[in-house]
């Protein structure tokens, strides 16, 4: 019932308090849908005097339309209908003042305005044709009406969601939808449904046809499109109205994330621009930063992040922060700078008995490292030994070591590569040849040199000695014995290589005698490795050999004759020749 029912029956009411007169309650207009029905409340009042005709067998209801003429105008009568007559219905109970009328079957004849009549026994009859009740058809049924309640409070549109109320992610959130009740062989029906669809919870009063959608916010619903439509079930269709509403809900930024142009991956030199997104109501403020020696480093504001030409020193973690009233959040991205390797300059050998290179490179990608030498590639193998270390995700470092004999000077060159570039790095490496028999492979420059040193050392301690005792001798008196080096050979060894022995210098008084300790002493000094042409001395002094041995021979002359000695202890099979005592004597003789 409406606001302007309401008023008339209340005026109707204060008529028949204090006069009655005849008087009527209609609504002032009605909306009836296509192939539906209608349904007009009415109550009336007539004066006093007529009760008594108004009898329940007797009482009559006629409603006229567009008209008061009872000829031309008259569409319903409830006790005698006509073929021309509207298919009506008084459901109000005329007896008592009750006109309430429904009209079935409604088309488009039916618009128009309506007025009705009573008649009764005797004299009651009365046309109220002070008021009337317009009746409009429609194709469609009228639409429901949506309200919006955000924690139990009513928001008379939407705009005061976004300026006034301000609904939270989280706020408790009810959409009523109500609708007229219009005539129907069956009641409507009240349903809801949402863009982007998303699960409901529905109550409804279909009595009141009143249904009410409740959830809590969320930034899901924001934007959401919320819709409830009314359906009409008629004897050939089904008629069906809505209304809807779009729900703003406010929330703190969601879903950041950030995109790089053309790829996180990006090769030194190039252009790379960061973009930053995020979704939030109202709209976020961005900011970049980066991580810096454990601290964020801020960088500028907005929405991208632009290297024009980008190089190592940019390579590193970036954050964007989305912030609005309503919170902050985070997104990262790593930036990494591609470029070609490059050795380091720390890249040297160790030499010592093996040859030990190392080389580093740095890349991005990690870069591979090769080995050449002379030119070849180098695997390993008994006389190289190739490993690698892993520095860094784009640090890489390898050793070599070299084992093997080489004839001359050799290149060593370390190769580095990635899919930018390659570097590359030489060492220039001098070997000692060598073809010194197995026993001697320790042999090298160092052994060289100690020898030369040693050998000349001697020569020079042998001279000296050499010449002070030929000065000691000459000053001798003649008594004394004395050596003197021969011109020519003694003898000859067992090889067939001559030696040489001192002639005895002794005094006329003081002759050899037979099984009586001479006073001569022989020695003999053999160099190994010896050149008999030059008489130089080869090798070094670990390969040189020095040595004198002493004999004296005194009785026995008999047996003294010349013996020849080999010692195994000495290196090489070299002999060792002690000179007797005859020998000695034949050289006295030959003087003689």
């Amino acid at each position: 019932m409406n606001v302007a029912e309401k008023i008339s029956i209340f005026v109707f009411l204060l008529q028949g308090v204090h006069c009655r007169e005849f008087s009527i309650s209609l609504p002032e207009k009605i909306e009836a849908l296509s192939g539906s029905c209608v349904i007009i409340k009415c109550r009336f009042e007539i004066q006093e005097k007529y009760d008594e005709e108004l009898t329940e067998s007797a009482a009559t209801g006629l409603w006229l339309k567009d008209g008061t003429n009872l000829n031309n105008n008259v569409v319903f009568n409830s006790k005698n209908p006509a073929p021309n007559h509207f298919e009506c219905e008084i459901i109000g109970k005329l007896h008592e003042k009750n006109c309430t009328t429904i009209f079935c079957n409604i088309n488009s004849n039916h618009n128009g305005n309506y007025y009705f009549r009573i008649e009764g026994e005797g004299g009651l009859k009365w046309t109220y044709t002070t008021t009337l009740v317009s009746i409009g058809v429609i194709d469609s049924p009228p639409k429901p009406t949506v309200q919006l309640y955000v924690d139990q409070k009513k928001v008379k549109d939407q705009e005061e969601v976004l300026e006034v109320l301000e609904v939270f992610e989280g706020s408790s959130v009810s959409l009523r939808c109500s609708a007229e009740t219009l005539c129907s062989s069956s009641p409507p029906t009240l349903t809801w449904s949402s863009t982007p669809r998303i699960p409901l919870s529905e109550s409804s009063r279909r009595e009141e046809l009143i249904s009410d959608l409740n959830f809590t916010a969320t930034h899901r619903q924001h934007r959401v499109t919320f819709t409830c439509t009314i359906t009409y079930q008629l004897q050939d269709q089904n008629k069906t109205a809505q209304d809807s509403i779009t729900v703003h809900v406010q929330y703190s930024p969601k879903n950041t994330s950030v995109s790089v142009l053309p790829s996180s991956s990006v090769l030194e030199g190039s252009s790379v621009t960061l973009t930053c997104s995020s979704e939030a109501n109202p709209a976020v403020n961005y900011t970049w930063s980066r991580e810096s020696e454990g601290e964020m480093e801020q960088l500028k504001t907005g929405d991208t992040l632009t290297f024009d030409r980008i190089d190592l020193k940019h390579r590193g973690l970036y954050y964007c922060t989305a912030h609005n009233q309503h919170g902050t959040q985070n997104s990262s991205v790593m930036l990494d700078i591609q470029y070609a390797p490059q050795i380091s300059t720390s890249s040297s050998c160790t030499r010592t008995d093996v040859t030990v290179c190392f080389c580093e490179a740095d890349g991005n990608p990690s870069p591979e490292l090769e080995w050449h030498l002379s030119g070849r590639p180098v695997t390993n193998s008994s006389n190289t030994f190739i490993s690698e270390e892993r520095l860094s995700s784009t640090g890489l470092r390898s050793s070599i070591s070299l084992h093997q004999y080489l004839t001359n000077t050799s290149t060593l060159q370390c190769v580095s590569n990635n899919t930018h570039g390659n570097d590359e790095q030489l060492f220039h490496l001098v070997f000692i040849t060598q073809n010194a028999p197995c026993k001697y492979k320790w042999f090298n420059i160092n052994s060289l040199l100690v020898g030369v040193a040693a050998g000349t050392s001697f020569m020079a301690i042998l001279w000296v000695t050499t010449r002070l005792y030929k000065c000691i001798f000459r000053t001798q008196s003649g008594d004394k014995a004395g050596l003197i080096q021969t011109d020519g050979a003694d003898s000859v060894d067992i090889r067939g290589e001559p030696f040489y022995v001192n002639k005895v210098m002794m005094s006329s008084a003081e002759a050899p005698i037979l099984n009586h300790p001479e006073p001569l002493h022989y020695s003999t000094i053999n160099f190994t490795n010896t050149d008999p042409e030059s008489n130089n001395i080869r090798g070094i002094s670990s390969l040189t050999t020095e040595y004198a041995v002493v004999r004296y021979f005194g009785q026995n002359i008999e047996d003294s004759e010349a013996k020849i000695r080999t010692f195994p202890s000495i290196p090489h099979g070299e002999a060792i020749y002690q000179v007797p005592h005859k020998a000695a004597a034949k050289a006295k003789l030959v003087q003689t």
